[in-house]
């Protein structure tokens, strides 16, 4: 049997496996194990990777990427079905929607207010998070969509259903990319099958997949140059979840005014209907950053390693904070200023992306999910390993730590994508100096 022979029975039957490891992971959610299920969410990524090693260079019939595509639809499915298991924060989703619809500003009122009594019920307000103390935390495009949800169904199932709708236009998007760029089209197995990806949004329903579709629209108008739309839909992205702002200058093209005019249109337009609260328009923000630890500086994994191996004394954030600007500017001037081809931006904003998420250090796994799409284009290792290990940080207790375990799981996470990235930068050397090497915009 030729080697391309093989290929598509073990990606069926690595397909096969994925179903069943879902399966079981809705058993082990149904009886509560949630370790077990964690373990189980790692396995599958080890299956993963090994299915992203034998599609990256294509060579598959149609009938491969119709079968890609059905897996990762009746894993979804089935995932739909069961009930939210790893994260609450659907529930503050669905009360925003229903606020809104009141005609109430969401960043005006903690859930638990007087002015909010009317829109109590017996099912989605007491499993609101932080409802006793926190206004909404999110941008107004992620509350926009809040509001479009609800006003169809205000049931956990519905909002969950329509963060796979918006995974399914990031698939569509994704394989246009493919087509514009000439790749394989079964490489949209790298997004569709991964773990994170299927738990995070058809299980938790998280917004980011929201932001994850208005980036990859902004990656397919940078394809077609169509800069106003760039902008415009780069904007929306960092109004779902901030993070995405990061890969502008990547996208940006020297003395082009469109796409920053249009990304700060877009913003305005996005807030002015909340702006009666004046400065409270960030909601809960402020909170979140010392309720993490952010604003100590002990939050962020790199500045908290620091402190416990050199004596730096207790500095708060600053010096952190300082440096990390320094890094993302230096790296963005860098991209905005360097000769590239006209179709070379994948690469860079998938290096911005990766450096401003491993600065930051997220506490939650879905945090990652925003980088699996451009891992269809730049095949890091390092990437890789960063988005499958990042359920790791599910086993971090909540609460006070006084053992550390947050910073162990944390190093479990990025020591071996920090060794992996070092491999990237020396292949990337060699890549430059002639060696054989993939890359998008080749």
């Amino acid at each position: 049997m030729s080697v391309g022979g093989w290929r598509s029975p073990t990606l069926i039957a690595i397909g096969a496996l994925m179903l069943v490891l879902t399966g079981i992971g809705l058993l082990l959610q149904r009886e509560n194990a949630h370790d077990s299920f964690i373990v189980l969410a790692l396995a599958q990524g080890m299956l993963y990777l090994l299915a992203v090693a034998l599609t990256w260079r294509g060579g598959f019939s149609r009938n491969a990427l119709i079968a890609v595509l059905a897996v990762a639809a009746l894993m979804r499915f089935g995932v739909l079905l069961a009930l939210p298991y790893l994260s609450d924060d659907i529930n503050r989703y669905i009360w925003d929607g229903r606020v809104e619809a009141a005609g109430i500003n969401p960043y005006r009122y903690i859930p638990v207010d007087p002015h909010l009594a009317a829109l109590r019920d017996d099912v989605i307000f007491p499993n609101v998070n932080r409802s006793t103390y926190a206004p909404t935390i999110y941008p107004p495009v992620a509350e926009y969509v809040f509001l479009i949800a609800t006003r169809v169904s205000e049931s956990l199932t519905w909002m969950r259903a329509m963060m796979v709708g918006s995974e399914v236009a990031t698939i569509v998007l994704l394989l246009r990319l493919f087509t514009l760029f000439n790749l394989p089209r079964e490489r949209i197995l790298i997004y569709a099958w991964h773990p994170l990806a299927l738990w995070e949004f058809s299980g938790s329903g998280h917004i980011d997949a929201a932001a994850v579709t208005f980036v990859m629209l902004a990656l397919w108008a940078r394809r077609r140059d169509a800069m106003w739309l760039t902008g415009s839909a780069l904007a929306a992205a960092a109004l779902v979840k901030f993070l995405p702002a990061v890969i502008l200058p990547a996208l940006y093209r020297r003395w082009d005014w469109k796409l920053p005019a249009a990304a700060l249109a877009t913003t305005v337009a996005a807030y002015v209907p909340f702006l009666g609260v004046g400065g409270s328009v960030f909601g809960f923000l402020p909170g979140y950053l010392k309720e993490e630890d952010l604003a100590t500086g002990s939050g962020f994994f790199l500045w908290n390693l620091l402190k416990r191996v050199a004596p730096i004394g207790e500095l708060g954030a600053t010096p952190y904070l300082a440096l990390a600007a320094a890094v993302m500017a230096a790296l963005g001037g860098y991209v905005v200023l360097r000769d590239k081809a006209a179709a070379d931006y994948i690469t860079p904003a998938t290096i911005l992306a990766v450096v401003a998420t491993v600065l930051l250090s997220p506490h939650y796994a879905w945090y990652f999910v925003w980088l699996v799409p451009f891992l269809c284009f730049v095949p890091y290792p390092s990437v890789l390993y960063l988005t499958v290990a990042s359920p790791l940080l599910y086993f971090v207790p909540g609460g006070p730590d006084p053992h550390g375990a947050r910073l162990a799981y944390e190093a479990a996470i990025y020591g071996p994508f920090a060794v992996l990235a070092c491999l990237d930068l020396l292949h990337g050397f060699a890549a430059r100096a002639g060696t054989r090497w993939i890359r998008v915009d080749a």
